[in-house]
């Protein structure tokens, strides 16, 4: 694994980011949609959902009436007894035919098969939920990566720029030591820095490279060193906004997130579990109806079709059952089902309790996020002020290399941080996003 993704941090310095305009550039909206195209667990989650389907038919079918057909065909051997002589002749052979139709339907049995029919609807709805869910969850995890990957790739170009600059301080730096200005550890500490940016450089690129191959993997594309990402405008994302009401948040969640529906209509489903075990108390009420003929060889008086003519016979009848000891298994069933209907309120309500906590998480997130990044700003502006001055005594020969280096190391350093909380924030917004039920969209 860690030598595949140095691979591929190797061919992406080689090829340098120009590549990246050659092929596909992938939009957010396009990686989701594809990974939801690919990703097994959803693909999963439609087979259960295509089963529940199956459930649902069956359950319905089960109020039609049973039909099935048979028919034999019998050979038999005997030997005759002669009453006058006392001895057995010889072996005689009949044979004979019966054909039937029958049919039975269940006319009243507790109420079991409407409320199996409701229960398996209950079961498809709850099934589409669920993969409602998968979606999301595979959807948030998409995201999360590509930001990673927006933040990577302005890593290198930070550290790119940061290199150009120091190449042309470098520059000055020789020539103003060839002149005798500074002495040669000055110049030894530029050379120094600037060693130092290339290596950063080169992480930033590895870096890089690995979050695509998550990205990708995410995607179950294969990794290509080619892949690329477009990037978006982030800036229109850092509007103060008013800090979030997490209660708010949260009521509108609980009308809309799919797994919080999906596990009230498991509770639903679990519920008529009670009501079927029940159905067993009571007595059980169906009717039957049948249509038979046959023949027989040892019948010489008729043919074939005539003895199948004559001896058509056709029944109907009720039949009832009804339960008196069963050793109280249907006690047991009631029981158990009634236990199962507790767990599944209790999962009703760890359900709705985790989704609170992560929104009140994400709301703090945000509010953290915020005044991360209006500080990490600040700081930013401020150092970037302070380099700026910094710079231009170090042009004209006012400051040594050291402390020109340590204003810059400043400067980096709040960029770091900046950019860090700059997309810490654009992700805790989405993820407010996610909650209210936004499309996820950069």
């Amino acid at each position: 694994m860690k030598t595949s993704l140095l691979i591929t941090g190797i061919l992406m310095i080689f090829a340098g980011f120009e590549g990246r305009a050659q092929g596909k550039t992938w939009k957010l909206e396009e990686c989701i949609n594809y990974a939801l195209s690919k990703n097994v667990q959803v693909q999963k989650s439609d087979l259960t959902s295509n089963q529940n389907q199956l459930y649902s038919d069956q359950a319905k079918s089960n109020r039609l009436p049973s039909v099935n057909a048979s028919v034999s065909e019998n050979f038999n051997w005997y030997k005759g007894f002669d009453s006058s002589t006392g001895q057995y002749g010889s072996s005689n052979g009949s044979n004979s035919t019966n054909v039937g139709l029958s049919t039975n339907v269940s006319l009243y049995n507790g109420d079991k098969l409407n409320t199996r029919i409701k229960q398996a609807e209950l079961n498809l709805q709850s099934g589409k939920y669920y993969s409602e869910s998968v979606k999301e969850s595979v959807g948030l995890n998409i995201l999360n990566a590509y930001l990673q990957v927006l933040y990577a790739y302005e890593n290198v170009k930070n550290a790119e720029k940061q290199i150009e600059s120091t190449t042309e301080q470098l520059t000055l730096a020789k020539e103003r030591m060839d002149l005798g200005a500074i002495s040669s550890s000055d110049y030894l500490q530029i050379k120094s820095e600037l060693s130092s940016e290339k290596s950063t450089l080169a992480t930033a690129q590895s870096q890089l490279a690995i979050d695509n191959v998550t990205l990708e993997q995410l995607m179950e594309l294969p990794v290509d060193p080619n892949f690329a990402i477009s990037s978006p405008n982030l800036e229109s994302l850092l509007a103060e906004s008013v800090p979030p009401n997490a209660q708010e948040i949260y009521n509108l969640a609980l009308g809309i997130k799919p797994e919080i529906k999906n596990i009230e209509l498991t509770k639903e489903s679990t519920a008529l579990n009670v009501k079927i075990a029940k159905a067993d108390f009571l007595p059980i009420i169906s009717m039957n109806a049948g249509l038979s003929s046959g023949y027989s060889s040892l019948n010489t008086g008729s043919g074939y079709t005539t003895q199948l003519s004559d001896k058509i016979n056709p029944s109907v009848g009720l039949s009832l059952s009804i339960p008196i000891f069963q050793k109280k298994q249907v006690k047991t069933n009631v029981g158990i089902a009634n236990i199962a209907v507790t767990n599944a309120e209790l999962d009703v309500v760890n359900t709705k309790n985790q989704l609170r906590k992560e929104i009140e998480q994400a709301c703090v997130n945000v509010v953290s996020a915020q005044s991360q990044y209006n500080a990490s700003l600040e700081q930013k502006q401020s150092s970037q002020e302070s380099y700026d001055v910094t710079n231009e005594k170090f042009k004209v020969g006012l400051l040594n290399s050291v402390d020109f280096l340590v204003q810059k190391t400043s400067l980096i350093t709040s960029e770091s941080k900046l950019l860090q909380s700059k997309f810490n924030l654009i992700f805790s917004y989405k993820v407010l996003d996610f909650y209210k039920g936004i499309p996820l969209t950069l």
